[in-house]
């Protein structure tokens, strides 16, 4: 064969592989308002920046007259490129071979460029689109699988790992996104559940639609299995190109800094009045976050979970920062399970990469009951205090109204290692609320007045004297345990003033092999 035939054959077998399953399962996939696995790619990176490898990868199945019917790719594309300038390394399913289903060489793919990606240190992106494992493949199958867990574990904490599931996402399939950092789901089109309706209803006589058992609304809002709910692909690749701008390379690099045009000494006097002047008033904690954080910006994780607690990235000055807020809009920001787990694996992320944490506390502490104690309140507020514990991070921490017992201590206090914590004047640092307090403390007193109107005016007496102690936060600063109170409009300015002199904050955990978190 000549030369110029050796270039026409190449440039044949790229158009094939390109083509995936064929135009008909092309169109198939276009018909449901699914993007294929090159365009996804194409969407996601830098314009021209996409490497592709292993284009030629073929199945080496030879049961159930599989080897009749074979495609160049194997069913994922993967390779590298840019998001921003910035290396990533990408694989996305293709669903119009054999339903994306994962073969013995699609994991083997799948692999190869997760050990780039750990090699280079750079993050992994992966798009999921698949009807689960081959089944004519049997066992091979799921040692693929099992191949890119170990690989998700051994990556985790060291390069980000980012999932979208843009379809199906089924069986053993699920845990590989489960291991990354984060999960993306869309509206209709995603699906995430180990067994489906089908046999959910075989094995337990339950009726339920796959939209209810494994939809990107139940998970974002329900499990929180997913950080993530957009409306269509698009807006999808749009949130990851976003949120990757939040992270570093790896876990040895710092938080990334761009530049900032918005003043650092910005005041902003709405904020002197935010904190109504009842206790019990909620406001929106998000209203705080949007004016102190550079341009206003601000990127929610887990948006319809837990949304008693706020955490997600901005920025201050141009620095990339976590912040963890509780909600006082929703519950009053009580802390639960589900905000515990929530806002504990987002500061060990932040923790892991190097982003420095900001906390925002208005919290009147956990939240009682036998539901809470049953479900294990004590071990998942043990993670967040755990979470906040170890971090070595630069933290700092801003207590505007609330912070009460056992949940004060949680909340980034001055004992789990924050590094400058301030307060409001509004702030009120106390074992418990006022109300609360007079009744242990004066009970026995209490009960002895028979005049009600007598006794109604011993308890406003003693709760104003109470409220006259602690509903301050001057008492935690006589200590040292707050560093400074501050005013309301000039948070950002000392916030960023904060983690400038933190920069250059070096702490160490004792050596070990790791912790034991009570998981």
């Amino acid at each position: 064969m000549e030369n110029k035939e050796k270039v026409k054959q190449l440039i044949e077998l790229r158009a094939q592989a390109k083509l995936g399953g064929g135009q008909k399962r092309i169109d198939s996939q276009h018909s449901k308002g699914k993007f294929t696995a090159r365009e996804r790619i194409d969407m996601l990176l830098d314009e021209g920046s996409f490497e592709e490898l292993d284009m030629f990868v073929t199945h080496r199945c030879t049961n159930f007259g599989l080897e009749k019917e074979k495609y160049l790719g194997d069913g994922v594309v993967i390779g590298h490129g840019t998001i921003d300038g910035r290396s990533v390394y990408v694989f996305a399913q293709d669903f119009t071979v054999f339903g994306g289903s994962l073969s013995e060489t699609m994991a083997l793919k799948i692999c190869k460029v997760m050990d780039l990606a750990m090699k280079m240190g750079a993050p992994i992106i992966g798009i999921n689109d698949s009807g689960g494992a081959r089944i004519q493949e049997g066992v091979t199958a799921l040692a693929g699988y099992a191949e890119i867990f170990e690989r998700n574990i051994l990556a985790s904490g060291v390069i980000p790992q980012i999932s979208a599931i843009f379809g199906p996402c089924a069986g053993g399939a699920v845990y590989s996104p489960a291991l990354t950092d984060f999960i993306l789901m869309t509206e209709e089109n995603s699906y995430m559940f180990v067994t489906g309706p089908k046999v959910v209803k075989s094995v337990t006589g339950e009726t339920i639609s796959t939209e209810d058992l494994g939809g990107a609304g139940m998970h974002s809002s329900k499990s929180g299995v997913s950080h993530f709910r957009v409306d269509n692909e698009e807006a999808g690749i749009a949130k990851i190109r976003d949120l990757i701008s939040y992270l570093p390379q790896n876990n040895l690099e710092e938080a990334p800094m761009i530049e900032c045009n918005d003043p650092i000494d910005r005041l902003d006097d709405a904020l002197n009045s935010i904190v109504p002047d009842n206790p019990n008033m909620p406001y929106d904690m998000k209203n705080v976050i949007h004016a102190i954080a550079d341009n206003g910006e601000f990127l929610e994780v887990h948006e319809g979970y837990a949304r008693n607690i706020i955490v997600g990235f901005a920025r201050f000055n141009g620095q990339s920062t976590g912040i963890v807020a509780n909600q006082p809009a929703f519950l009053a920001g009580v802390l639960d399970c589900d905000s515990s787990r929530k806002a504990a694996r987002f500061i060990r992320f932040c923790d892991a990469f190097n982003i420095p944490i900001l906390t925002l506390v208005d919290v009147p502490g956990f939240l009682p009951g036998s539901g809470q104690e049953y479900a294990g309140i004590i071990t998942h507020g043990a993670k967040l205090m755990f979470a906040y514990g170890e971090a070595t991070v630069p933290k700092v921490t801003v207590t505007l109204r609330k912070s009460y017992g056992g949940a004060h201590c949680v909340m980034s206090s001055k004992q789990l290692r924050g590094d400058f914590n301030y307060a409001w004047p509004t702030a009120e640092i106390a074992v418990m609320g006022a109300a609360g307090a007079i009744e242990v403390l004066e009970g026995r007193a209490i009960s002895k007045i028979e005049d009600p109107e007598a006794k109604a005016q011993y308890v406003a007496e003693k709760t104003n004297e109470y409220k006259d102690k602690f509903a301050n936060p001057y008492m935690a600063a006589s200590y040292g345990y707050i560093d400074d109170v501050i005013e309301p409009r000039n948070t950002r300015f000392r916030v960023i003033r904060a983690f400038q002199a933190l920069q250059t904050k070096k702490q160490t955990n004792p050596l070990k092999k790791h912790s034991n978190i009570p998981l």
